[in-house]
């Protein structure tokens, strides 16, 4: 091992003590989400929310990425989509590349924007393919796309291919200002994986880093979120993704840190039924 390795190892650990040891001192309010309310909420970017997190936004559609992401969702499913982004004024819709064109002539002219996925649901792509992937989706009018870092290349300590590969997208995306947002699949790494992988989006000029796919075998957590939160500072966005489904697990997620969350269940967190929807267009 080299030098530059051993001190770039040292750096890493210290780093992520640091986050830790600040999440750990209020381990407490992570574990209860009543308590973690009652914490002061980082800055959200695009819906510029700053405050308590008492003050909640009440109208919380514009944090939603109105998400339909199985693969065998229909166009008719992908119009229902949108109709409702429309009705209720979400974010954006997140879809399949394929899908990207046909949501974007259909929500043309309207505040939704269209989100695409990148390198989706694995990551395990070659960066050139994933650049690639991202300037089709652009070209056929998605302005953001949702990347999956390559897990096992961050898992084997290959800190620089991460690094290289979230850039790739990052510039593909910035060629037409769109935003990008780092999916890191949390469920999948360690507190220090999740640390690094968070650092190196941040360091890669990425707009957002992501908790989960969704397929991942599991979701968004209040402690991730916070952990991210931690890790990145108040300036970049945070999307808390996968099994958030009623209007409490969208409090939480903000009051950790979250700007932004991806839910399939939007219209029942919107309308109020909560507990209908079950995550399946995931």
């Amino acid at each position: 091992m080299t030098a530059q390795e051993v001190s770039r190892d040292q750096l890493v650990e210290l780093v992520t003590r640091e986050v830790l040891t600040a999440l750990a001192e209020r381990a407490d309010i992570c574990a209860n989400p009543t308590k973690l309310r009652e914490i002061v909420a980082n800055g959200a970017d695009r819906v510029s929310f700053h405050g308590d997190a008492e003050d909640v936004p009440i109208d919380l559609a514009k944090y939603i990425d109105h998400t339909l992401l199985r693969p065998d969702a229909t166009r008719d499913e992908i119009d229902v989509l949108c109709d409702e982004a429309l009705e209720y004024g979400f974010a954006s819709v997140c879809i399949n590349p394929y899908w990207v064109k046909w949501s974007a002539d259909r929500l043309r002219g309207s505040e939704v924007k269209v989100c695409s996925v990148i390198g989706f649901p694995l990551g395990a792509m070659t960066s050139d393919v994933k650049a690639a992937e991202t300037r089709k989706a652009l070209r056929d009018g998605a302005r953001e796309v949702d990347m999956v870092i390559n897990v096992g290349a961050l898992k084997s300590g290959q800190h620089d291919v991460v690094l290289a590969d979230i850039e790739r997208v990052v510039d593909a995306a910035r060629e037409v200002g769109a935003l990008t947002k780092v999916i890191l699949e949390t469920a999948l790494l360690t507190d220090e994986e999740k640390v690094i992988a968070s650092s190196l989006a941040k360091r890669a000029k990425a707009d957002f880093v992501k908790t989960s796919t969704g397929f991942g075998g599991g979701g968004a957590t209040v402690f991730d979120v916070a952990l991210m939160r931690e890790t990145v500072g108040p300036d970049m966005g945070v999307k808390a993704s996968g099994g958030v489904r009623t209007v409490e697990d969208v409090e939480d997620m903000i009051a950790a840190g979250a700007t932004r969350i991806g839910a399939s269940a939007g219209v029942q967190i919107v309308g109020g039924d909560e507990g209908i929807g079950n995550g399946k267009r995931y």
